[in-house]
């Protein structure tokens, strides 16, 4: 597969728009967890790094080595999170549009941006380019999918120090079989999405285990 390229982005530098940033989220899917976006912007002259790829292509060592590199490549990064609390209550898609919209404000100013995926008619965003795939595809989106990714993963790993019996450290909040076994014994914690376990557990997803404290 062809790695990610820069030709969304020089087309947008050849229009004066030098503040391109590419953006992606992690952790839609989890059980658990906030969901995470990232928000790069590279400079004009940039060289790809030739292992960037969607970080779901790439392996945790290969991430986190990519990571720092990144970090010394791109002009400006932003990390934008958005909280369990509000992924239940506004639910997802909601969810991680602010946590992209965060991700942005801390890069601001920018000139255009470029969003990995399908923008809904509810995406408060504007100078703005959905591209499906993107993180296939764009190497700014690219390139924010394994800031995203590696800072998640991270975060993850320490809850999964207070709460070992879920295997955060390696599911990083995925509704892998482990998980899921554990949910059935253990019930809630503080750090699960209430509205997407409605259908999964036997419990009553108004108590928390014994273990939260709660």
């Amino acid at each position: 597969m062809e790695p990610p390229s820069l030709i969304y982005e020089q087309a947008y530098w050849q229009q004066g728009y030098c503040r391109v940033v590419g953006v992606d989220e992690v952790g839609r899917g989890c059980l658990a967890g906030p969901v995470v976006a990232a928000a790069v912007i590279l400079p004009v002259d940039c060289v790809p790094l030739p292992e960037v790829r969607d970080s779901k292509q790439l392996s945790a060592r290969q991430r986190s080595r990519l990571f720092g590199q990144i970090y010394n490549q791109a002009i400006a990064i932003g990390i934008g999170s958005a909280s369990v609390a509000e992924i239940d209550q506004v639910n997802i898609l909601q969810a991680t549009y602010r946590a992209m919209a965060r991700a942005l404000a801390r890069v601001a100013p920018w000139d255009h941006a470029l969003i990995d995926g399908k923008l809904t008619k509810t995406a408060p965003f504007e100078k703005v380019t959905a591209i499906i795939g993107g993180d296939r595809h764009s190497y700014s989106i690219a390139c924010a999918s394994i800031i995203a990714k590696v800072r998640r993963d991270r975060f993850m790993a320490r809850l999964a120090r207070r709460y070992p019996q879920y295997g955060w450290e390696r599911n990083v909040g995925y509704g892998t079989p482990q998980h899921r076994q554990a949910l059935d014994q253990y019930g809630l914690t503080p750090w699960h999405r209430r509205s997407f376990l409605k259908s999964l557990l036997h419990t009553d997803l108004h108590l928390c285990n014994a273990i939260t404290g709660d």
